[in-house]
């Protein structure tokens, strides 16, 4: 693929990946404040984003499920690694702490995340997929939890039946 096409693919797929998600948030606001109609109008085209979105992947060539996966470490660990603290050290170093605070929600969940990513990639490698589990997700921080649900968020201390299960 042409530098240029492919560049153009990978803003388009951000574009609509963050439209997708805004609109699905803007839904759940409208629905909050009774404007159920509008709710779905949001989650309609919200809809019509991630379909978007997918063909600009396909397009990009998305790979097998293992190649997936080492994607996935890799922006884990960027996010880890480089992105998250230098966006945590602005936001302290500009007195922001709703950013800061949402940056380390962000941070050590990614962690979570890539160990997570990392484990399957190991057992699609040989063949299998993951034991089956239950995972839970604190609806407040992101934090990830598999098989058992905590007592208490260990990031932000949200009780456990706050946490989201899949």
């Amino acid at each position: 693929m042409r530098e240029m096409t492919k560049k153009f693919l990978q803003e388009a797929f951000a574009g609509e990946s963050q439209a997708h998600m805004k609109y699905l948030i803007f839904a759940d606001q409208a629905e909050k404040e009774g404007f159920s109609e509008v709710a779905k109008l949001f989650r309609a085209i919200a809809y019509a984003e991630r379909v978007h979105a997918e063909n600009h992947l396909r397009a990009l060539n998305g790979g097998a499920t293992v190649e997936n996966l080492q994607k996935a470490i890799e922006g884990e660990n960027y996010e880890v690694q480089e992105m998250y603290p230098a966006f945590k050290a602005t936001a302290d170093l500009q007195g922001e702490n709703q950013a800061s605070r949402s940056f380390t929600y962000a941070l050590e969940a990614e962690k979570i995340h890539a160990a997570l990513f990392e484990e399957a990639k190991e057992a699609i490698k040989t063949g299998r997929d993951v034991e089956p589990r239950k995972i839970y997700v604190c609806q407040v921080c992101g934090h990830t939890a598999v098989g058992k649900v905590p007592d208490r968020c260990p990031v932000c201390s949200t009780p456990g039946n706050n946490f989201k299960e899949f």
